[in-house]
């Protein structure tokens, strides 16, 4: 592991009482085979699954919207992200972007946060999803980490929401890494609704009865569900 990447050494931290004293071996931690540093921290709480979970992205289109036009220049100044998940309880801070580069590290830890708490699977989440969310914290100024409902969802997962419900997709964005549901408890749904679409970046879906708003690295698109 490159020394400069080392996780509190990036800013990467993760956050609450379960995380006091243990931090500076959590930041010396190497993510290999069997280990399981995030979950060695934090206290994991049961099954909290809701009808809020497991949304589709494929609903019926609002309305089109155009790709943007312009092409902008990436700038290389770190970027950070905050979550929580709401159903494991953990809570991370990280400079995920630095000197140009995703951070491995700390994507790595990210993915860890946003597996799929029913099966315990961690897959490898599209690092774009991170720009929408430090775009959409800069746009609405937010001070609040994102409150996660869905990230990752393995194929069990979204086989079982889908036979719930017909609005979830049977191939579902989740699955491949690339779609986060989620809320700022500092900014009202319809604001950072408002603030994802015009990033012009993906998919964005919106449940105000669920509380929570769909983004993802897909075609650009919006739709309104329930």
């Amino acid at each position: 592991m490159i020394e400069r990447r080392k996780l509190l050494g990036l800013g990467l931290g993760v956050l609450g009482a379960s995380a006091v004293g243990p931090m500076a071996a959590f930041a010396q931690s190497k993510f290999g085979p069997g280990a399981d540093p995030i979950a060695d921290l934090l206290m994991k709480q049961g099954d909290l699954g809701s009808a809020a979970e497991g949304m589709p992205e494929n609903g019926l289109p609002e309305a089109p919207v155009p790709a943007p036009q312009t092409i902008h220049r990436v700038s290389s100044e770190p970027r950070w992200v905050k979550l929580h998940n709401v159903h494991t309880q953990e809570k991370l801070e990280a400079v995920y972007f630095d000197k140009g580069e995703y951070v491995p590290d700390a994507v790595q830890a990210l993915d860890k946060v946003l597996r799929d708490y029913r099966t315990g699977d961690v897959a490898p989440m599209n690092p774009k999803l991170y720009d929408i969310m430090a775009g959409l914290a800069a746009r609405t100024e937010s001070k609040s980490p994102f409150q996660i409902i869905s990230g990752y969802r393995s194929p069990k997962t979204n086989a079982m929401l889908h036979a719930r419900s017909g609005e979830v997709a049977k191939r579902s964005l989740h699955m491949d890494g690339k779609a986060i549901d989620l809320y700022l408890e500092d900014v009202s749904l319809d604001r950072l609704r408002t603030a994802a679409l015009d990033l012009k970046l993906g998919g964005v879906g919106y449940y105000p009865v669920s509380n929570f708003v769909h983004v993802d690295v897909g075609a650009v698109r919006r739709w309104v569900g329930s």
